[in-house]
């Protein structure tokens, strides 16, 4: 009988160190505690290399997670995230309201989180002696009005530019911050166009080898992507003649000296719950933040970081 009453207890006993072993395992990881499922997360090239990389750390923390990242440009993400063909949407850009008008006719309620911030570096090629230039001179240029290096102090050769295509998250904030707007016959503003000869290209890394291989070439893209490259050159941008020229980096982008500059989103439809919170909270924690300055993204300010985290609460 005693012998029995061992081996209950002895049982017992191992039953409890199991579901503690359990326990132990299932610790509490970065993104909170460990979550299983499958997410889809699409959208901005811009973000990709880093939620590529976030989606890499958050599921060596939480082995039972899977996180498919995809590109394709904001357009794409806001679309699919709309049509409820994926979890999270990365956007360069914030949702425009005939987006935000569609995704209502379906039931869809974007939340809009900021997970980054980015500056848009303007690239030539290292043999170009261009070092900076004004936001006026690039605007001419883009706009087609300056076809010839030697008229903004290049060694002369016409210049090729290359740009995003329409869907860009990029390529909307360029033109909106770079060419602008002017006021037509009947006084009303409308946006200024790209020029017609733009080889516009369906990624930021194919931006970046087209301006490697072209003397010519002037590109914009993301500058996480640009400082990873001795095949293209940053160039220096000035507001205007009377002030300095600025390149992007972690100082220049947070404290908005650099002229291009801006937030970089992730958008769910509505509170998200389960593996899409808990990757997001993952984004939003300093050791997801730390990531963005090792691929030459920019941190959030710490008073933006925990205004993110309060909506998923």
């Amino acid at each position: 009988m005693k012998r029995v009453t061992i081996i209950m207890l002895a049982a017992a006993l191992a039953l409890t160190l199991g579901a503690m072993a359990c326990k132990k395992a299932e610790k509490p990881t970065a993104a909170g505690t460990a979550v299983a499922g499958t997410i889809q997360v699409k959208g901005s090239d811009t973000l990709l290399m880093l939620s590529q990389r976030w989606a890499e750390d958050f599921m060596k923390a939480n082995a039972k997670a899977i996180v498919q990242v995809s590109g394709g440009g904001s357009g794409a993400g806001i679309t699919a995230l709309i049509d409820g063909t994926t979890d999270i949407c990365n956007a360069s850009r914030p949702m425009k309201d005939e987006e935000k008008a569609k995704a209502g006719e379906k039931n869809v309620q974007p939340l809009e989180f900021k997970v980054a911030l980015d500056g848009i570096a303007v690239i030539v090629n290292p043999a170009n002696p261009v070092n900076e230039l004004t936001l006026a001179q690039l605007k001419d240029i883009y706009m087609g009005k300056t076809l010839d290096w030697k008229a903004v102090g290049g060694a002369g050769g016409k210049v090729m530019c290359y740009g995003r295509q329409s869907s860009s998250g990029t390529y909307a904030y360029f033109k909106e911050k770079v060419l602008g707007k002017t006021k037509g016959p009947d006084s009303k503003e409308v946006e200024n166009a790209y020029r017609a000869d733009i080889q516009e290209l369906t990624g930021t890394s194919l931006l970046c080898d087209a301006v490697a291989k072209d003397k010519m070439g002037i590109a914009y893209v993301g500058v996480g992507y640009a400082q990873k490259r001795n095949d293209v050159k940053i160039i220096a941008l000035k507001k205007d003649d009377k002030t300095p020229g600025v390149t992007p980096d972690l100082t220049t982008v947070t404290d908005g000296s650099y002229p291009l500059a801006r937030y970089l989103f992730n958008y769910t439809n509505g509170v998200p719950t389960g593996v899409t919170k808990a990757f997001i909270a993952y984004e939003l924690s300093p050791a997801a933040q730390k990531v963005c300055e090792e691929l030459e993204y920019v941190p959030l300010p710490e008073e933006v970081r925990a205004a993110e985290l309060a909506k998923l609460k």
